[in-house]
């Protein structure tokens, strides 16, 4: 199975790029499920969800710890299902970046312990002022969707994902997933 992990904070186009990528292996003829965290098939991501659109420290410590429940729920659901070829995780590691700085390291090399990766581990990143005009028209915001809460975050997880393909996606859609198959057709005929 194709693990494919797409990461980074809110209003970097993660489902977007998912999408297109889940598209063009469908379109080789690979079976494609995409797990977009939190979800709301099942109760931890239903909590994480409630909790982000919340404030407050105690909700910030539940958003993460729902969280992380709920990827290692479809980690274990999903992942060496013999009739998924390509398995594309929104939303996976990163999360930990939410946590006060120091729990934050902590807790991303632990999860890292206890969950798979791969060569396909993509970061979508974007300035603070992009990603803040991107979610300006949603209509639930959640606590983390503000500039000082982007910068904060995003400092923190440039830290964690050193190893991963970092993606700027200050572009077009179109010019981002170039970038990104670019990086699939390589690690694909490796």
């Amino acid at each position: 199975m194709r693990l494919i992990i797409v990461d980074g904070l809110d209003g970097v186009g993660k489902d977007t790029q998912a999408q297109l990528i889940k598209k063009r292996y469908e379109e080789k003829g690979d079976k494609v499920v995409i797990r977009s965290h939190p979800e709301s098939d099942n109760f931890f991501g239903r909590k994480a969800k409630k909790a982000l659109l919340r404030q407050g420290k105690l909700n910030k410590l539940k958003a993460a710890v729902f969280y992380m429940l709920d990827v290692l729920r479809s980690i274990r659901k999903y992942y060496r299902n013999k009739e998924i070829d390509t398995l594309i995780m929104v939303r996976y590691l990163v999360g930990t970046a939410y946590l006060p700085e120091r729990l934050a390291k902590v807790s991303y090399h632990f999860f890292l312990g206890f969950v798979p990766t791969s060569k396909y581990m993509f970061f979508l990143d974007a300035p603070p002022e992009a990603m803040l005009r991107r979610v300006s028209d949603r209509d639930e915001k959640e606590m983390f969707e503000t500039h000082s809460e982007f910068v904060k975050v995003r400092k923190k997880a440039l830290l964690l994902v050193k190893n991963w393909n970092i993606i700027d996606t200050s572009g077009s859609i179109d010019q981002t997933f170039s970038r990104i198959k670019k990086i699939l057709n390589q690690i694909d005929s490796s």
